[in-house]
């Protein structure tokens, strides 16, 4: 499995307060907190800040801090990273790192107040604890997309997506308790899947997976999620110069907003045969 399980004792109600069993077990999807510490050259020599703490899945912290700097607007490459590690000392459970480390190079300009004013960051919603709407509206290093660009993507193509998504969440399928984000090539191959209980973890990690395998800017791609489309999300699409993001669930009215400041086609209710597209129809043939 990607990701950590937990088996906790239950009991399990078979019918009106009936108890099947005193010795059940569920599998659970483990919640940790992680927090992001960056290394970074300043005015009056080397600096280190903690920038973030968010609840995750533990697996991939190192993508998932990567992909929290790029959709946060600090780094835009790999060649902005001199080192990812993590952080031993302290952690809850022996061999587990619940800190990563990011070395930046040194010519990477770090804007400290305004980290400081935006970062905080829990399971259920990333954008909760931002300052203001206005803050998240970070500019993309990758130019709106303008309209009739590709790719080209075939309606049956979307249809078959959910089922591969489903096929390859082997955590979501033993606990039934994560979000998943799976990026597809414009063939619809799957390049990419990570896992987690927050729905902007689970992406951070497939776009600081993307960044660090050199696959910047996605503009070949598709990204599928397993819930709803929040603003945040699309705009973490955007910082990656993503020009298609589908999900089974329903947009927020500024997810579609953004969406179609930046060119992106917009796909929701991706159920079935059916789907609603919110922005960017010319890319669905």
């Amino acid at each position: 499995m990607n990701a950590p399980i937990a088996q906790v004792p239950i009991q399990r109600v078979s019918g009106p307060g009936r108890l099947e069993s005193l010795e059940a077990m569920d599998d659970l999807a483990i919640e940790e907190p992680l927090e992001i510490r960056l290394d970074f050259s300043g005015p009056e020599g080397p600096e280190h800040q903690s920038l973030s703490i968010t609840m995750r899945t533990p697996g991939q912290d190192a993508e998932l801090a990567v992909g929290f700097l790029l959709t946060e607007g600090v780094i835009r490459s790999q060649e902005d990273l001199r080192e990812v590690r993590p952080h031993r000392p302290g952690t809850p459970r022996p061999g587990r790192a619940n800190v990563v480390c990011v070395s930046l190079q040194e010519q990477v300009a770090v804007n400290l107040r305004r980290l400081e004013r935006n970062f905080y960051t829990t399971s259920s919603c990333g954008v909760c604890g931002k300052a203001s709407i206005e803050a998240l509206r970070i500019q993309s290093p990758f130019p709106p997309f303008p309209e009739g660009s590709p790719p080209f993507v075939p309606a049956g193509l979307l249809h078959r997506l959910p089922e591969r998504l489903r096929a390859a969440q082997e955590v979501f399928q033993a606990t039934g308790g994560l979000h998943a984000s799976a990026l597809f090539d414009a063939s619809g191959d799957l390049v990419l899947l990570r896992e987690d209980v927050g729905r902007h973890n689970a992406l951070d990690k497939v776009l600081g997976r993307a960044l660090l395998d050199g696959l910047l800017p996605l503009r070949d791609h598709l990204l599928l999620l397993s819930g709803r489309i929040s603003f945040e999300l699309v705009q973490k699409a955007s910082m990656a110069g993503l020009p298609f993001l589908a999900a089974i669930g329903a947009p927020s009215s500024l997810a579609v907003e953004l969406a179609r400041e930046a060119g992106l086609t917009l796909v929701g209710f991706l159920r079935g045969e059916r789907f609603n597209v919110y922005s960017g129809a010319w890319r669905i043939t």
